[in-house]
């Protein structure tokens, strides 16, 4: 027995005793933080579908999934910073002296890495200002397309050939937004100048009223067609210009078919469509007199006096 008791002595129980209570300290820090994480991300999602609920517009709905996606980031970010700080506090690790060193060394990287904190500015207030949400048509840093994805460093975009961009926050400077709310379809429709004006702008107008009464394109378009006139005389044909006022992401299917059936309108009507025409000077000799003129083929010569 006091054998057992000797070898006893060399277990220092106490020692034991508050490793265990360390490890069960971290390992209920590490639960509480993972129950936190998970409450605070449920509760974002159900606070978000509660105000979604409420509201008609889509794209309200899609700016509220948008910012409910970058605040489950932010708490999920917190609650991991926080959790960390604990359980180095547990272990007996210098918390200040860390965050002391962190600061110098985020100054340092802060230098370094000016642009990628630039992209998360601008992410930031790109979301508050509600600049662009997923499901949009915009064009953003040369690059156009629908946005699929936005966060906090960049903007995902995929144009219409199908290529993906990836757009940093940090070089979108203007935002040019192409389905907010509503679009217009602006047309310009070019006539010969020997047409009448006036006949081919009623019938410019009888077409738009057409498309209004068709089921398929009369709730895409939200008003009736809208006649600015005659915008400018071209080189060869006399520009008229009209617009509709359309659904978001419907200006170009309204345009292009309001254009095909302008053009079975005017060929039944027989107003013509131009095309560049040239008007070649030969000049004239110093007696006034105009020398032939003469076009040279490959194989042929032709000569007009």
């Amino acid at each position: 027995m006091e054998q057992l008791l000797r070898s006893l002595e060399f277990l220092n129980l106490a020692q034991w005793d508050h490793a265990l209570i360390t490890l069960l300290r971290i390992a209920l820090i590490a639960v509480v933080a993972w129950i936190g994480l998970r409450v605070m991300q449920r509760l974002i999602r159900l606070f978000r579908e509660r105000i979604t609920r409420g509201m008609d517009d889509p794209e309200q709905v899609k700016r509220a999934e948008t910012l409910g996606r970058v605040f489950r980031y932010i708490a999920a970010v917190v609650v991991l910073v926080v959790a960390a700080t604990l359980i180095l506090s547990e272990l007996g690790i210098a918390v200040a002296p860390i965050l002391g060193a962190a600061g110098v060394i985020g100054l340092a990287v802060g230098f370094g890495a000016q642009s990628l904190v630039k992209d998360y500015f601008a992410g930031f207030f790109i979301l508050l200002e509600n600049q662009m949400r997923q499901g949009d048509v915009v064009d953003i840093a040369g690059k156009a397309g629908l946005v699929e994805e936005v966060t906090l460093r960049y903007v995902r975009l995929r144009d219409y050939d199908g290529n993906v961009h990836f757009v940093s926050n940090g070089l979108i400077t203007t935002v040019t937004n192409m389905s907010r709310g509503y679009a217009q379809s602006v047309v310009d429709v070019g006539v010969a100048y020997r047409e009448d004006t006036d006949e081919a702008l009623g019938v410019m107008r009888e077409t738009g009223a057409e498309m209004r009464a068709d089921p398929s394109f009369g709730p895409k378009i939200l008003d009736e067609l809208e006649i600015a006139g005659v915008d400018k005389w071209a080189d060869s044909a006399v520009i008229l210009r009209c617009r509709f006022k359309v659904r978001p992401l419907e200006q170009w299917n309204v345009r292009r078919e309001f254009l095909r059936r302008l053009k079975k309108a005017f060929d039944a009507r027989g107003i013509e469509i131009p095309f560049p025409h040239l008007t070649v000077y030969a000049g004239v000799a110093k007696d006034g007199s105009a020398p032939p003129f003469r076009v040279h083929g490959p194989d042929s010569s032709t000569e007009r006096s």
